[in-house]
């Protein structure tokens, strides 16, 4: 068995992310479904996506619609109560530099832009649909592997524009000393956020059920630090609807 909530897993939150986890657990035990004690928050992420003893874990709806759709089953998706989206919806910020005084997206059409992963949904792919909506895209690329990463580059100069997960972005304004150093310059349209999978021999109803108790069991403070409000049902066919964005062709610099 294996579980892991690792797509917004920090040191601060380690405890909180560890209570919530002993919840589910609790909730998960009284219908007879084998837990974990611990998550694996370091696994590498395919390997816990793709195991066929997965209890829990949270996925990404790009990697769900390209390798995920036919080896997992979707739980629910977590609503974070993200400003000017729908509950289980986010978007993605352009983030600059805080003193860099350019207005528009297609100011930095020849600069460095900063990106976590090539199969991510708000690094990659919604920045791709929303920039060449208007024309635009970015000559550079900077693959960094993660979205702290990519805001790191672009406020210590390594890159000068970079696309972020909204959830990821509300803890870096959150923790990262560097994020006074940045500005939204504009925000993707919403899509369908992070959803929680299981395993396809896994009774998907269950554990939507177990994590919704558990978020109502979370106390105060832990449910404020997780920025957890409930967990919603979005379709898998809202998922593949979104479009994915052309394979990398751009050298990086």
């Amino acid at each position: 068995m294996i579980a892991s909530l690792m797509m917004y897993a920090r040191p601060e939150l380690e405890g909180a992310h560890s209570r919530y986890w002993a919840l589910i657990r609790e909730e998960l035990a009284d219908v007879g479904i084998d837990t974990p004690e611990t998550l694996s928050q370091n696994a590498p992420a395919f390997e816990v996506w793709e195991n066929p003893n997965l209890v829990l874990s949270q996925t990404c709806g790009m990697p769900y619609r390209l390798h995920l759709k036919d080896k997992v089953t979707l739980v629910g998706t977590p609503d974070y109560g993200l400003p000017a989206c729908e509950a289980g919806y986010y978007r993605s910020p352009f983030v600059v530099r805080a003193d860099d005084p350019r207005k528009e997206l297609a100011d930095f059409k020849n600069e460095i832009f900063a990106f976590n992963q090539p199969h991510s949904q708000s690094g990659y792919a919604a920045p791709y649909a929303h920039a060449t909506s208007k024309g635009v895209w970015f000559d550079k690329l900077l693959q960094t592997g993660s979205h702290n990463i990519s805001a790191a580059a672009v406020a210590d100069g390594r890159a000068d524009i970079a696309a972020l997960d909204g959830m990821t972005w509300r803890l870096i304004t959150q923790y990262e000393a560097f994020a006074k150093h940045l500005r939204v310059l504009e925000w993707t349209s919403p899509t369908p956020g992070l959803p929680l999978i299981t395993a396809k021999t896994n009774d998907p109803e269950k554990i939507f059920s177990a994590v919704q108790n558990a978020i109502s069991r979370l106390a105060p403070e832990d449910k404020a630090a997780l920025h957890l409000k409930s967990l919603v049902k979005i379709p898998a066919a809202d998922y593949l609807a979104v479009p994915n964005p052309p394979e990398i062709k751009s050298k990086t610099p």
